[in-house]
């Protein structure tokens, strides 16, 4: 009852913050829109590295277009294409990984929505850094390609559940889609009112073990995500000044 208290307690001030800093900038329509490149990250039961597989590497575009309703807050519709890919024959250690030899690779499609909060309220501002957090939700479109044909089972004939499990992951079909939560991170720099550069991090959080088709036979207890890093080219129309008031005066000492 405490925690669903709080909960409300923070989203109405959320919501009266966000109120108040759109009312101050209202009258002054702020667009931005942007294109991005980059890589995928696969992280999931294939691959060794906690965070991902940067041996499998996949490349990324993202669209994306929004507008600014404050100084510190905005939106943004995104379009991310791109694949990932996981393979443990890339890994020498642990040799267990090589003689499993599973791999797999998938297409991504996928449109999002989109929340963004301006951390130093900046979205505005030019020739500062200006770093934004955010979250969202999203649907990304999976094409799975499983490949088990380097299996080794005799090296595995002592394991049952390794095998076992094989067999219950190959009679169940992979998602051919799957509703995600983006949270993003990122730093923008704009060089004028109209062009800017940014880079951001986007982690995909999925509800399947099957993005990589296997689940069984690897680790069933966790789950299967993936992210993204880019590089953005973003263009904005509007003011940079959107209250139109005098800067303040410097005062010296």
């Amino acid at each position: 009852m405490n925690y669903c208290k709080s909960s409300t307690a923070l989203l109405l001030l959320l919501v009266i913050g966000y109120t108040s800093s759109a009312q101050m900038f209202q009258n002054v329509p702020s667009w931005q829109f942007g294109v991005g490149g980059g890589v995928f990250v696969y992280q999931g039961d294939l691959s060794e590295e906690k965070a991902g597989s940067y041996k499998t590497l996949r490349p990324a575009v993202q669209l994306f277009g929004g507008k600014l309703v404050s100084a510190g807050f905005g939106w943004r519709l995104n379009l991310a294409i791109g694949s990932i890919e996981g393979d443990e024959s890339v890994y020498e250690e642990p040799e267990y990984r090589r003689q499993r030899g599973f791999r797999f690779t998938s297409s991504i499609v996928e449109p999002s929505a989109m929340i963004e909060w301006n951390v130093l309220n900046r979205n505005y501002e030019v020739k500062k850094l200006a770093p934004y957090v955010g979250l969202g939700v999203g649907y990304t479109f999976l094409d799975i390609e499983r490949d088990y044909s380097r299996y080794n089972a005799e090296y595995f004939s002592d394991n049952g559940e390794t095998s076992n499990g094989l067999s219950e992951d190959i009679q169940h079909t992979p998602p051919g889609g799957r509703v995600f939560i983006p949270l993003f991170a990122g730093v923008r720099y704009f060089f004028s009112d109209k062009i800017g550069v940014g880079l951001e991090t986007n982690i995909r959080r999925t509800s399947t073990d099957y993005l990589d088709g296997f689940s069984k036979a690897v680790n069933p207890k966790q789950g299967d995500n993936y992210y993204s890093h880019t590089l953005n080219v973003i263009f904005r129309f509007g003011k940079a000044n959107m209250l139109d008031c005098p800067r303040p005066l410097k005062t010296r000492y």
